[in-house]
């Protein structure tokens, strides 16, 4: 009895990878707004040193949990890439540095993304896989085009984070880089979520596919 009730609350305990996850997440999210807020006030040295204390924790987070998962190895490098640039421009009191790490976290994507097309699978297959091994011919081609999709973003994002680092106000890369970054990623999140379940009507048991799939079946078109 003692050990099915250590089980069930071990698989309740949210793992160590999603906590770096979310961890990661909110410091992403949140970056852009602390480097405005400090380069607005002509301080590169202590914004680069508020944003250490935002983002190592995701590193650290991320460091130990390929402990569990060395899968996370490609991805743990994004907060490290980032501590390692805010390291710098507080050591050289430079805003460069604490600009450019929007563009190096996409770079790193990218390049962790890139590989999986010429060694295979695509990262979208391997992601798609975890829920359904038994993927189709039509939805193996899928995953390969959105994963160029994904590619093609990283590198446009990247630029244009880089360009507005380079010859835009502080407000308008902050602006890009915290919200309508964000926002474009929704979108495409969203628009490929939609459109596969249209196309595939593979719909998984949680209430988002659920609900998708009653509104497919009441409009006839499941």
């Amino acid at each position: 009895m003692t050990e099915s009730v250590t089980a069930r609350a071990a698989r309740r305990r949210p793992s160590l990878g999603a906590v770096a996850t979310g961890i990661g997440s909110a410091a992403l999210v949140a970056y852009p707004l602390v480097a405005w807020l400090g380069l607005e006030r002509g301080a590169p040295r202590a914004a680069a040193l508020g944003l250490l204390v935002l983002v190592a924790p995701a590193g650290v987070a991320r460091l130990r949990a390929l402990r569990d998962n060395p899968a996370l190895s490609a991805v743990a490098y994004v907060p490290l890439a980032a501590v390692a640039l805010l390291v710098a421009g507080a050591a050289l009191d430079r805003a460069g540095f604490v600009l450019a790490v929007p563009s190096v976290i996409n770079i790193l994507l990218l390049a962790s993304v890139v590989p999986t097309l010429v060694a295979g699978p695509p990262m979208i297959e391997r992601f798609a896989r975890l829920q359904h091994p038994d993927l189709t011919p039509d939805e193996v081609r899928w995953c390969r085009a959105w994963t160029i999709v994904w590619c093609t973003f990283f590198a446009l994002n990247a630029s244009i984070a880089a360009a507005l680092a380079v010859w835009a106000p502080t407000l308008a890369w902050s602006a890009y880089t915290g919200g309508i970054s964000w926002a474009l990623i929704a979108a495409l999140i969203g628009t490929e979520w939609t459109i596969r379940k249209l196309r595939f009507q593979r719909f998984g048991d949680n209430p988002v596919d659920r609900l998708f799939a009653r509104a497919l079946t009441a409009t006839g078109q499941r």
